[in-house]
């Protein structure tokens, strides 16, 4: 699976909508109830699906779903 569609397949499932509209520009003020604990399951979903790590840099470094493909890309290289 393409690392756009599994993101986006694990950010559906974490906020139980399928039908979620998600671009890379999307960011957290766009998905309903993402909030701070939100994003916390959100990223630990995202390193358990991907089998990566995130450093607490990295995750403060992301502005939108783009940015965090991108540097999933880069940890499974």
């Amino acid at each position: 699976m393409a690392i756009w569609d599994q993101l986006t397949a694990v950010l559906r499932t974490q906020f139980k909508d399928g039908a979620l509209p998600v671009t890379v520009e999307t960011t957290a003020s766009d998905v309903p109830g993402w909030d701070s604990l939100a994003h916390i399951r959100f990223i630990l979903a995202v390193e358990k699906g991907f089998g990566i790590k995130f450093r607490t840099a990295e995750i403060s470094s992301f502005d939108n779903l783009g940015d965090l493909a991108a540097m999933i890309a880069q940890k499974l290289q």
